[in-house]
């Protein structure tokens, strides 16, 4: 028989897993930094900048002494992680390296046909560039020369053809960024020895993969499963999910409009949900790209939150705004905010702000929404909080 969790226990039970029921305080160590992308699994990398980066977002929310130059440090510095492909270029922690190696099979297999947009260049003006970088070190896109006319207005040089390609492949590893360039070098020199030799069959990296998603889920869909690293394909997560046994166990979620969500969750789930904290009730800015709001059909399933980022509509088809962030409090998101910054000024403005439907505006939530916005204005450098539409309150 399934065991049932309401509505809001889903809820916490969600948001306790991804690292957003306590309050995101203390000093942070870089072992402290490597335990937030534990915990997480992954971090997804974007570039985009309105106030801060997606991933420096994401990590400052768990973590409000977090600042910008940890994680190129965490990168670059202590190999404390990887760069690789989940939904997108993300950084995953190093001691999963070993259960990626079929990724590194199925991108590089993905990215060498000529569906993925440009042709791949021969083996030999691949592992001309490889020798280049074996020989001098990391080496960015810029430092390849392309005299190569483009056939199409959106193909790319055959350089960055080739690098992305061992680079999916795992051929090639990050091994820095510099002002978001990345920096390629050979994997043998960024993945510690240990890890670049350790070898799992499939099925032993499958298993890991599914039970470490369900894990970071606290439940979970198979299809939520699948989609959580995207490392593995529906039917293999279906396969997994018939065999696991009792390793998980069947529950039935209380979605947000009232109807039944068929899952599953850790066999140890009665313990979590006995230990389950209450959520701080402080206002959080989340971002478009933070784990908790990235899946937007769990989103809206388990808060009612219809959100979509608007990045790629037209300015006069958009619902909202261009960067629009989810604002969550307690348990519930209430409400949406459109920020940006200025690093040059110093300022953070608010340029529009909504509420949910039924949910009533008011000092004491203006107030939290201030804290947030200076808290925020400090990861950013921004000393002045500048106002262009209403404020939340009575």
């Amino acid at each position: 028989m399934a065991l049932k969790l309401s509505n809001r226990e889903a809820r916490r039970l969600w948001l306790d897993a991804q690292g957003l029921s306590a309050e995101p305080t203390g000093k942070l160590t870089a072992e402290g930094l490597l335990d937030i992308i534990k915990h997480l699994g992954f971090v997804q990398l974007d570039t985009i900048r309105v106030v801060a980066r997606a991933h420096d977002h994401i990590l400052w929310s768990r973590n409000q002494n977090y600042r910008e130059p940890m994680l190129h440090k965490a990168l670059a510095d202590h190999r404390h992680v990887f760069e690789h492909f989940t939904h997108d270029a993300s950084v995953i922690p190093m001691e999963i390296y070993p259960h990626w190696r079929r990724q590194f099979r199925r991108m590089g297999k993905a990215t060498s046909s000529g569906n993925w947009g440009s042709a791949l260049p021969t083996k030999r003006v691949q592992n001309a560039i490889y020798k280049r970088i074996e020989e001098e070190g990391p080496l960015c896109t810029r430092d390849f020369e392309s005299n190569a006319k483009k056939k199409k207005a959106w193909s790319r040089p055959p350089h960055k053809v080739a690098l992305d390609h061992m680079w999916y492949a795992g051929r090639l590893a990050t091994s820095h960024r510099k002002n978001f360039i990345k920096f390629y070098d050979v994997a043998e020199r960024v993945i510690p020895e240990h890890l670049h030799t350790d070898k799992r069959d499939d099925a032993a990296q499958i298993d890991w993969l599914c039970n470490g998603a369900l894990d970071r889920l606290g439940f979970g869909t198979p299809s939520d499963i699948q989609k959580f690293w995207n490392a593995a394909t529906p039917k293999e997560v279906k396969i997994w999910s018939d065999n696991a046994g009792a390793d998980h166990v069947p529950v039935e979620i209380k979605g947000a409009d009232g109807g039944t969500i068929a899952a599953v969750a850790p066999a140890e789930i009665e313990a979590r949900l006995a230990a389950l904290p209450e959520p701080s009730s402080r206002l959080r800015i989340i971002n478009p790209f933070d784990p908790v709001a990235r899946d937007r059909n769990r989103l809206t399933k388990l808060f009612g939150f219809d959100y979509r980022i608007e990045i790629f509509v037209p300015a006069a088809k958009r619902a909202y705004g261009y960067y629009v962030y989810p604002l969550l409090e307690g348990d519930r998101f209430v409400g949406r905010i459109e920020i940006a910054s200025d690093r040059n000024a110093n300022t953070l403005t608010v340029l529009n702000l909504w509420g949910e439907p039924g949910v009533r505006p008011s000092k004491a939530r203006a107030k939290k929404l201030d804290a947030e916005l200076a808290r925020l204005g400090r990861l950013v450098g921004a000393k002045d909080i500048i106002w262009n539409c209403p404020r939340m309150e009575d």
